[in-house]
């Protein structure tokens, strides 16, 4: 039988039975907009923990043991900022009480600028450039009992006393590595010594990460440079960990609904079994049968898929527009210090999974109402109506 008479036949069937194909329709388009939306918020949620993790402080890239002659020569395309910092480990001493800490000059304009760190400020004020200040956290301060505005002796290992700072402000990142053993001054201020050097790169939204790295790698072989994926090794481990539930999540919404279809497919295949029965007495093959019941759940789970994923579409440019604000469910959360707001970001493979595995899944549910029809003898069919 030509193929384009049963694609008629199908459509036929279909759009004769629109309640039964409406309510079937309704379950795929509700199951892929769902997904679709789900899986650019998922996007959007490891967007906003790679933004908050690599905004605060550490950049997308970081890197160590840049010799002073290399500085001028750092920035490259798709890098949005450099920030050289200088790292001399001091003592802090205050009255009788002393804080080892890592003393790092910066250039405090470009900081605020490229980083969330000065917004974390909870005392006083981010240093500016040219003044003897220095910024600690809120931690060290408590130990040293110092308070914004006091003066704070800046000593050598030997404890020798190397120059008096007066703290501008105290900060509160809820990160360990920041608030425990740091502190900041201008470049400016920062003791005579033998600092190290280090860089932290922050890329522009389409800058490969890898690329960049490999570049410098290549121009500057005696520093170390280090992608986030590397120095957060744990955010990594999570965005990958969210990738998989997302798919066991697809997977399985999927496997339910398809099993949904078979059976109301089979109900629907049920109502017309006088007019299989007929075609089967004309002639028609079991292939033809087969092929008929798979263009029908085909034509079918095609269209919604279609309309579900234009419906997760819309529903995903909405929330991308006005974010999600979740900052009370994350208040503790290092991922989410700089913001808790996330924008739903659609991308090929969000866009296209729901639907793609929404069809796999729904041609599979017609393997039960085809080999019922197959099974079925004409004769017996007709008898029986």
């Amino acid at each position: 039988m030509p193929y384009p008479f049963l694609l008629k036949i199908a459509a036929v069937t279909l759009w004769r039975s629109w309640r039964a194909t409406a309510v079937l329709s309704f379950m795929i388009v509700t199951a892929v907009a769902a997904l679709v939306f789900l899986s650019a918020l998922a996007v959007g949620t490891n967007d906003a923990m790679i933004r908050n993790s690599t905004g605060l402080f550490s950049g997308h890239i970081a890197a160590s043991g840049i010799r002073e002659a290399d500085v001028a020569q750092l920035a490259m395309p798709g890098v949005s900022h450099v920030l050289v910092r200088r790292h001399l480990p001091v003592i802090l001493r205050h009255n009788s009480l002393i804080e080892p800490v890592a003393l790092v000059g910066i250039d405090p304009d470009r900081e605020q600028e490229a980083t969330a760190l000065p917004g974390k400020t909870v005392a006083g004020r981010y240093p500016v450039a040219g003044e003897a200040a220095i910024s600690i956290s809120q931690d060290t301060a408590d130990r040293l009992g110092l308070a914004v505005g006091d003066a704070v002796t800046v000593a050598d290992g030997q404890g020798v006393g190397l120059k008096s700072l007066t703290v501008s402000g105290l900060y509160r990142t809820g990160i360990t590595q920041l608030d425990q053993g740091m502190a900041f001054c201008p470049a400016a201020a920062l003791p005579a010594g033998a600092a190290s050097v280090s860089a932290a790169f922050f890329l522009d939204a389409d800058t490969p990460l890898d690329t960049t790295v490999a570049r410098y790698r290549q121009r500057f072989p005696a520093g170390t440079f280090t992608p986030w994926t590397e120095f957060m090794p744990d955010l990594k481990q999570l965005i990958d960990l969210e990738y998989i539930c997302m798919a066991i999540v697809v997977t399985l919404v999927f496997a339910i609904v398809a099993v949904g279809i078979s059976c109301s497919f089979l109900i629907f295949t049920l109502k017309n079994l006088r007019e299989h029965g007929i075609m089967k007495a004309m002639g028609l093959e079991a292939g033809e049968t087969a092929l008929l019941l798979l263009i029908q759940i085909g034509l079918l789970t095609i269209a919604a898929a279609a309309l579900g994923t234009l419906a997760g579409t819309l529903t995903t440019a909405v929330f991308a527009h006005t974010g999600i604000d979740i900052s009370t469910f994350t208040s503790h959360n290092q991922y989410f210090a700089v913001s808790g707001i996330l924008y739903p970001r659609l991308t090929g493979e969000a866009l296209l999974t729901p639907p793609l595995v929404a069809v796999v899944f729904g041609l599979a549910a017609s393997i039960w109402p085809i080999v019922y029809i197959i099974r079925k003898n004409p004769a017996d069919i007709l008898r029986n109506f």
